[in-house]
């Protein structure tokens, strides 16, 4: 689960890219900046599931020789009839397609994870193993397919059942193959918690500072509108961008029936204006949160 930091500071560069002079709405450039500030995590994500998939896999080239050695030997039982031609075909398709994700999950393994950016094995991960799950679903209904058939052909029983045997051999690992490309929905399985983790980490941090963001847009006039109540001479554009973000978040937390303790606030919006702002952001901030935050609980107090 994100820490409420996290998601602050992801808010907090999404108000401050959303305000920039002559930036794309909002709506508009939502997904760019996710897929940006998450590049790391993802790409820390990814090369998890790469690893599970090998480790997974290490037997695959030999499963394919052996599945195709098989496969021969059984290719003029099924050409003897018309009723079992269909078969031999299904079993091409079958090889052609277990080559095609040999050749895929190879690229997986020379990308060069160390010489490129998070930007560059992100997209090759993303690309490949999307790729590679497709094949994967593509072969597993293939799978089902010949084996559901060749159960109609009783006759041919002892001379397909060893490329029966391969073939489920690879479905069950097909299957944990499976479970890494959605592992949210095993949670039984406890070896794809850390990876089950991160997907609900990334998701639960972009709901929680997309929600957030949107509620700083929202009531971005009445946030203003206070923020001109305790600044002198206040106008949006004459605070630096970052301290403005940070200053219309902070308010719309006081704003919130649900807003944490203000002092929590305040201590949390100076260190975000010191790491992110100027060398006197944190005091300027300090200042007008504190002065907004009184106005605030004078105003909500009985007379």
């Amino acid at each position: 689960m994100p820490s409420r930091r996290q998601i602050r500071e992801s808010v907090v560069q999404f108000l401050y890219c959303t305000d920039l002079e002559g930036g794309a709405p909002a709506a508009n450039m939502r997904d760019t900046f996710w897929n940006l500030i998450t590049e790391s995590d993802r790409r820390r994500l990814l090369t998890n599931t790469f690893k599970a998939l090998e480790h997974l896999n290490m037997g695959h080239a030999n499963h394919l020789v052996e599945l195709t050695k098989r496969a021969q030997l059984l290719f003029p039982r099924l050409s003897a009839t018309s009723d079992t031609l269909p078969l031999r075909h299904d079993l091409e398709q079958i090889l052609a397609k277990e080559s095609t994700w040999s050749v895929c999950f190879d690229r997986l393994k020379k990308i060069p994870f160390n010489d490129q950016t998070d930007e560059g094995v992100v997209a090759s991960l993303e690309s490949l193993l999307a790729d590679l799950f497709g094949i994967e679903r593509d072969l597993t209904l293939a799978r089902k397919h010949f084996l559901a058939a060749l159960e109609d052909h009783p006759s041919i029983r002892n001379f397909s059942e060893p490329v029966a045997a391969v073939l489920r051999r690879m479905q069950r690992i097909s299957e944990r193959n499976a479970m890494l490309e959605n592992p949210e929905k095993f949670p039984e399985q406890t070896d794809l918690a850390h990876l089950r983790g991160a997907k609900e980490t990334l998701l639960q941090l972009r709901e929680s500072a997309d929600q957030m963001a949107d509620q700083v847009l929202k009531q971005k006039k009445q946030i203003d509108t206070l923020l001109a109540s305790v600044i002198e001479n206040f106008a949006p554009e004459r605070i630096i961008p970052v301290d403005r973000a940070i200053l219309r978040l902070c308010a719309s937390e006081f704003l919130s029936n649900n807003a944490t303790n203000t002092s929590i606030v305040i201590n949390e919006a100076i260190d975000l204006a010191k790491k992110y702002g100027s060398e006197d952001s944190g005091r300027f901030v300090n200042g007008v949160l504190d002065a907004l935050s009184r106005k605030i609980q004078a105003e909500n107090s009985p007379a």
